[in-house]
């Protein structure tokens, strides 16, 4: 299986992910103005009927597309998962603070049901313990309080949550574009 590459715009701003075939696709059409970075991946296609020559495209990990993306003018483009969730309050329960990796529930702070919205700022990772005992309930009633404030992640950020496969050297660069008080875990 072949990791995902990451795809920068001209400007240098990392847009997305794009799988192999994406990858190669670009390529063929001309929209990779070069590639960079530690890996180097070789894909071979058919061969020529007339030269019986096999084709052949190799890729570097990090790709610099042409043009400038439309990724870079949106405020955030990270949709609001449970993965992405989990992995962004650092698999803690924003109410007694047990570390887990399974079981966590998503917590609206202000519930739905009380004219809250399913959005990064009204979210935190929750044991079933502190969900079920919160229930429909505002913190201020049972007199709770978070261990820590949601926040929206940036687009950096988002590319660090969706993928979980991510080569060294594309890394380096996310790693070198998040804000200093992000809680993204990175290994």
């Amino acid at each position: 299986m072949s990791p995902l590459f990451l795809a920068l715009d001209s400007t240098g701003f990392p847009s997305r992910w794009l799988t192999w075939q994406d990858a190669v696709t670009h390529e063929v059409l001309g929209k990779v103005a070069y590639g960079f970075g530690d890996h180097e991946f070789t894909f071979t296609g058919g061969s020529n009927n007339a030269t019986g020559l096999c084709s052949k495209i190799t890729l570097k990990s990090i790709l610099v597309m042409t043009g400038r993306s439309k990724a870079h003018n949106r405020r955030n483009t990270i949709p609001l998962s449970n993965n992405a969730l989990f992995r962004r309050d650092r698999f803690m329960c924003a109410y007694c603070g047990t570390i887990q990796a399974k079981w966590l529930t998503r917590d609206h702070i202000v519930p739905l049901s009380r004219g809250g919205k399913d959005c990064w700022l009204n979210v935190c990772a929750s044991c079933p313990v502190c969900n079920a005992r919160k229930g429909a309930k505002l913190l201020e009633e049972i007199g709770w309080e978070l261990l820590y404030l949601p926040y929206e992640p940036n687009h950096q950020e988002g590319l660090l949550l969706e993928n979980r496969r991510i080569l060294g050297d594309q890394m380096e660069l996310l790693k070198s574009l998040i804000p200093k008080h992000s809680r993204i875990t990175i290994q």
